[in-house]
């Protein structure tokens, strides 16, 4: 039977749970009532108060909406209806205090996590970096960043602070006197053209509507959908302006079939993932990432709004409620460059330990009682080493990573950006939802998309056992979106049909983090052409600097230019790099370019001629990596082709080194 919550409300259909599964749930002391009788679909608000729920006529369900009406709400539900009981049996809980900033707060917070803090301030006399970070922006980022220095202009000036007020117009005379470039050094025009090879393929799946705003459904995994490319060479905010003026000619083409589902493009210069870049370069993907966020979001008319923690109760030392930092910390000291807190991976270690095969896994909870006394005993003997792991039952296993993950006193999703990730549901496409998240996981802390990303990896094996356990991606995103998403109220209470499509919103979210992973963790080229152009502007600008100075020391500038262009014209032929492999027998090897040869045939022909204990080295453990030009340091994947990135980074070095842990 599906029920509506308000007049346009979420499809929610009521399920069953079959006698295995609920004789499962009462042998571990977490049964309710009768499923058929005390079912409380949207029964819990954002901060887990119960609400009384009157029941909805049956949904007359249109061929529009033939895969929603199949799903259940189920068990997420019952998430919340666990997590609650488990809540009443923890007291030590503790606490974080969140307030919305002040006016012009929130903006001049926003320029600081962009990097672009000397625009004002006592440091905006010399806005220089600034402003050559600025030169490479799009101009939609470029209006984004206006916009927040406009509003801190202002709010600085009501408050008549001491200090530099920065005039818009003067930040951005560049941008408005010139052309608008795209990172490769094209004109915007071409950034469009290039945009319409990806449209006609849009996602303008059917849709459900809650209140005003529309909820892109959730599609079965099993449902057949095309494939598309998903566009990671334009501007993002961008593609959503082409889009918009489409839409608007007439020249969009509606789509009502399936939502289709999209993948990692080929990339002749390779693809870029989280982890791949120098942390110098991977900063300012961050500062871009978040420009292009928010840039994204005023395109669309979605409020982006980041939160602050400014009184926070936390503990110093422990397992359960302890910061990441804090518990990063406490693990490096035993077990130096640890990136995952140790109990995470011992507890996913213990899940798998008891196959994954098992029904219900995730679903099922453990006894209340039981993980309570758990807790304290993992607490007293984890770090001592004398925890007896042998005596966890799986399903208790799976109830404390649940608890671990919800009781981080800040947000694995990050107190700043948790909102942004809840409001991605809000965003009109499949396709913009992705972009957006893609981006909301290169703005997360290192600890936090590390740990995301463990777990994230965790679930994809769950459900790659979908036909024994019965976890689909659907039943895994239900039942881990109330632990992610719900679990940090904020102060904000909801209504009751709001609340439907809270629920609705974080699951399919859910669903898109674990399917979509590998694209998530992808550095969209398009950001990683404009650090190239920034390391480009700041290499002119050194050279410059540098040449002021010969010509003041009175040394003879033409040596210098003479020697200058020695050190760029290589020591080998055109068409040919040199690669070094400094800690492998064969050191060094000239090696021709040619349309065909990728990263992985350069390294082959090393490995082939190791001997000894270098022999044993396998594909996997080594990298070629381009190293310098107009990037500080880049690892390539297999598939690079080397001409076309010898091209585009022509002073590169080119090494062989293994990755750092």
């Amino acid at each position: 039977m599906s029920w509506l919550s308000g007049s346009q409300g979420v499809v929610l259909t009521a399920y069953h749970p079959s006698g295995k599964d609920r004789a499962a749930a009462e042998s571990h002391g977490q049964a309710g009532e009768d499923a058929a009788a005390s079912r409380r679909c949207g029964q819990y608000t954002m901060n887990q108060e119960l609400t009384k729920v009157k029941e909805k006529p049956p949904f007359d369900r249109s061929s529009s909406q033939d895969s929603v009406d199949e799903l259940t709400m189920e068990d997420y539900w019952n998430e919340l209806d666990n997590i609650k009981k488990s809540n009443e049996n923890r007291q030590d809980q503790e606490v974080v205090v969140v307030k919305e900033p002040d006016e012009g707060e929130l903006e001049e917070e926003w320029l600081k996590e962009a990097g672009l803090s000397n625009l004002f301030g006592e440091s905006a006399e010399d806005p220089q970096e600034s402003m050559v970070f600025l030169s490479t922006l799009t101009r939609t980022q470029a209006a984004a960043v206006q916009k927040r220095v406009e509003t801190v202009s202002q709010t600085l000036r009501k408050k008549n602070k001491q200090h530099h007020i920065p005039d818009v117009r003067d930040i951005f005379s560049q941008q408005t006197q010139s052309k608008e470039k795209a990172p490769d050094g094209t004109e915007s025009q071409s950034v469009r053209t290039n945009e319409n090879k990806y449209q006609g393929k849009d996602d303008q799946a059917s849709s459900l509507v809650v209140g005003e705003k529309e909820l892109m459904p959730l599609v079965p995994e099993e449902a057949p959908a095309s494939e598309t490319d998903i566009n990671l060479e334009v501007s993002f905010a961008e593609q959503a302006v082409n889009q918009k003026e489409s839409s608007r000619d007439g020249t969009q083409k509606s789509n009502n079939a399936l939502s289709p589902s999209f993948r990692l493009p080929k990339d002749k210069t390779g693809t870029t993932r989280i982890g791949d870049l120098a942390p110098q370069d991977m900063k300012k993907i961050c500062y871009l990432a978040l420009i292009e966020l928010t840039a994204l979001y005023d395109v669309l008319g979605v409020e982006l709004k980041q939160q602050k923690a400014v009184k926070i109760k936390t503990r110093d030392s422990g397992l359960f409620c302890v910061p990441l930092t804090v518990l990063l910390e406490q693990d490096q000291r035993k077990v130096p460059g640890t990136r995952i807190p140790l109990i995470f991976q011992k507890l996913i270690s213990r899940i798998e330990e008891g196959g994954l095969e098992t029904e219900g896994l995730l679903r099922i909870p453990g006894a209340a009682i039981r993980i309570k006394n758990l807790c304290q005993e993992l607490e007293a003997k984890f770090y001592e080493g004398t925890f007896n792991w042998e005596s966890v039952k799986q399903h208790d296993a799976a109830s404390l990573l649940k608890l671990f993950v919800r009781e981080l006193p800040q947000p694995l999703l990050s107190v700043e950006y948790l909102k942004a990730f809840q409001a991605v549901q809000n965003l009109p496409t499949k396709k913009q939802q992705l972009q957006a998240l893609n981006l909301l996981i290169l703005v997360l802390p290192d600890a936090n998309r590390d740990t995301l990303k463990a777990l994230l990896e965790f679930l994809q094996r769950v459900i790659d056992n979908k036909e024994k356990n019965k976890m689909t991606v659907m039943n895994v995103a239900m039942v881990m979106a109330p632990n992610l998403f719900m679990c940090h109220p904020m102060g904000v209470k909801s209504s009751e049909q709001q609340e439907f499509a809270m629920a609705a919103g974080t699951a399919n979210t859910m669903h898109l983090l674990i399917k979509y992973q590998k694209l998530l963790w992808t550095i969209p080229k398009f950001l990683v052409n404009q650090v190239r152009k920034q390391n480009t502007e700041n290499l002119k600008k050194d050279k410059k600097t540098v040449k002021k100075l010969l010509k003041k020391m009175a040394y003879d500038r033409e040596k210098y230019e003479k020697q200058d262009r020695i050190t760029n014209d290589a020591d080998v032929p055109q068409g040919v790099i040199r690669v070094q492999a400094p800690h492998l027998s064969k050191v060094s090897m000239a090696i021709q370019l040619t349309e065909e040869l990728k990263a992985s045939d350069v390294l082959a022909r090393f490995l082939s001629q190791e001997s000894g204990i270098a022999q044993t080295l396998k594909k996997g453990e080594v990298f070629l990596y381009e190293i310098g030009g107009n990037i500080g340091e880049r690892c390539l994947d297999d598939d690079t082709y080397m001409k076309d990135l010898y091209q585009l980074n022509p002073n590169a070095e080119w090494v062989i080194k293994s990755k750092p842990s």
